[in-house]
């Protein structure tokens, strides 16, 4: 009986391992959906998310912090205060109270009663070919929890954490492998010393942000490449911005508003993404 249970584990972990390593073809350029669609939608709420996906995103970005009982949610704000009806830090708030606050009523009647979802559930409705851009809200604790959760629900070929220094360490520390987004505040907006940390940690996305130098990006941008470094940019308001943007090597922009820019990336050949699930 015992030889029975010890090869029947070695089965699950062997088909666990292997579903992490498959293979799914990813979208190599294209736009962010930031907090979903979050123009339309209730921001960083399975609604804006869903509707991202439906739209064809090439990839999706939400943030993750955690609850007072630790359980990991999505949440842009420190507080709920600008974003549901209540009010209070989310770290000072149990689960089960955020998950009481309406998080769609700000946005019209329509979406009243839209509630606060978890990391967990946002990663069940999301496709495997769409990248997930997992920003963390916090540092070592946050990490730690994040990755692991990407390694329990089989999102780690597709996923990537965006966070400070002190989180991917921690992240890295707890899963081996997990993909980093550099994203320390504390240079982001220093081009040169950005580049050459995220290349130093060995980051897999570095996501930079508007800076009055951007013709002087163009070298930085080639250390990127040679480095495998994929480039996330935060963020354009208009259309007319996407050609330079990928003309000088950003591989996917973060938008506001999918609908107004997919007809503009739909004329540089970025197709939308059809959704493959599990």
């Amino acid at each position: 009986m015992k030889t029975g249970i010890f090869l029947l584990a070695m089965l699950l972990l062997v088909n666990g391992v292997f579903a992490q390593g498959k293979k799914t073809a990813l979208p190599t350029r294209g736009l962010c959906a930031h907090r979903g669609d979050m123009t339309t939608y209730p921001e960083n709420t399975l609604p804006a998310f869903r509707h991202a996906i439906q739209l064809g995103a090439q990839m999706i970005e939400f943030d993750i912090q955690l609850t007072k009982d630790s359980v990991l949610v999505i949440m842009h704000d420190g507080t709920v205060d600008r974003t549901t009806n209540g009010k209070g830090e989310v770290s000072e708030l149990t689960f089960a109270e955020l998950r009481a606050l309406d998080a769609g009523v700000r946005n019209g009647t329509a979406f009243a009663g839209t509630r606060i979802p978890t990391f967990e559930e946002v990663l069940d409705i999301m496709p495997v070919n769409i990248w997930l851009n997992c920003h963390l809200k916090g540092d070592a604790a946050v990490g730690r929890a994040s990755a692991e959760m990407l390694l329990k629900k089989g999102r780690m070929t597709q996923s990537f954490l965006a966070c400070g220094e002190p989180a991917a360490a921690a992240a890295r520390a707890a899963v081996p492998g997990i993909r980093i987004c550099n994203a320390e505040n504390k240079y982001r907006k220093d081009d040169a010393v950005y580049v050459k940390a995220s290349i130093d940690m060995k980051a897999e996305f570095i996501q930079l942000v508007v800076t009055a130098d951007s013709v002087g990006r163009k070298p930085l941008v080639q250390q990127l490449r040679d480095n495998n470094i994929r480039i996330n940019y935060f963020m354009a308001k208009e259309p007319a911005e996407l050609p330079y943007l990928y003309d000088l090597g950003i591989d996917f922009v973060l938008v506001n508003d999918m609908d107004l820019f997919l007809p503009a990336a739909a004329k540089l050949g970025i197709k939308p993404v059809k959704p493959v699930y599990k």
